[in-house]
């Protein structure tokens, strides 16, 4: 697949830059300074759809990843491949504008704004693309492909960084999302600190905001966990203990 660039509407440019300039007009205060680094590197422009080919050349040049593109969700194995080859699966049809309040599946804003801005930080890229190579050895176990996917959630999804003293966003999930971005620095929202015995004993929520947010110190400290992650995913292995999946 590829991304047809000349199929996008006048009503895609125009939701691409409702959200961005949402994001843009509060973001730059509660998130990650390599966030706002990497939407330079990769070129996003406020009142236009991205092209894949601009943002992976932007991404080659600083770590070798790319964007590939899939039509929507997908299974769990091609999904950690490609992230262990270090390719950004992500799909090209963007929400309506009766949709830009609430969307179930993740769309291009979500991908391609939330995502790919981060894939230019070589410790988060390297703890990505080596923690897929983790889960591929056990994806037929349930139990592992459940709590891979209860740490991607916390740390890639919705992860925050104590950055300069202050806590700031780093996940797509919080980027992406008006809602979200602005909840999670409030006084209502609870910090954690990383922890990846915790996390695999939380399963995750998507149908409301986040009953915690996991901080971490430095994207070396996400890297620095893969053998922790490593061990605790042979230990579920190896002791064959159900674990309820957060979603059935």
């Amino acid at each position: 697949m590829r991304q047809e660039y000349s199929k996008y509407t006048l009503e895609d440019h125009e939701v691409w830059a409702i959200l961005y300039k949402e994001q843009m007009s509060h973001l730059p205060n509660k998130i990650t300074k390599y966030f706002l680094e990497g939407i330079k590197i990769v070129g996003f422009e406020p009142d236009k759809v991205p092209t894949f080919e601009r943002v992976n050349g932007g991404l080659k040049s600083s770590t070798g990843w790319s964007v590939f593109v899939v039509p929507g969700l997908i299974d769990n194995k091609p999904f950690f491949e490609h992230l262990s080859n270090k390719e950004f699966p992500a799909t090209t049809w963007l929400r309506k504008k009766s949709q830009l309040a609430y969307l179930e599946e993740p769309d291009m804003f979500h991908d391609i704004f939330g995502h790919v801005p981060m894939l230019s930080v070589s410790a988060f890229c390297n703890y990505l693309s080596e923690l897929s190579a983790i889960v591929l050895k056990h994806i037929e176990n349930p139990n592992v492909v459940e709590v891979a996917a209860r740490l991607y959630w916390y740390t890639v999804e919705f992860g925050m960084i104590k950055e300069n003293g202050k806590v700031k966003i780093y996940g797509a999930g919080i980027s992406s999302s008006s809602g979200e971005s602005k909840y999670c620095v409030s006084k209502e929202a609870t910090y954690l600190p990383y922890d990846v015995k915790t996390i695999f004993n939380t399963p995750y929520i998507k149908d409301k905001y986040q009953e915690q947010y996991f901080v971490i110190e430095s994207y070396e400290q996400l890297y620095n966990s893969l053998p922790e992650i490593e061990q605790e995913i042979e230990n579920i292995v190896e002791q064959s203990v159900y674990i309820e999946p957060s979603y059935a």
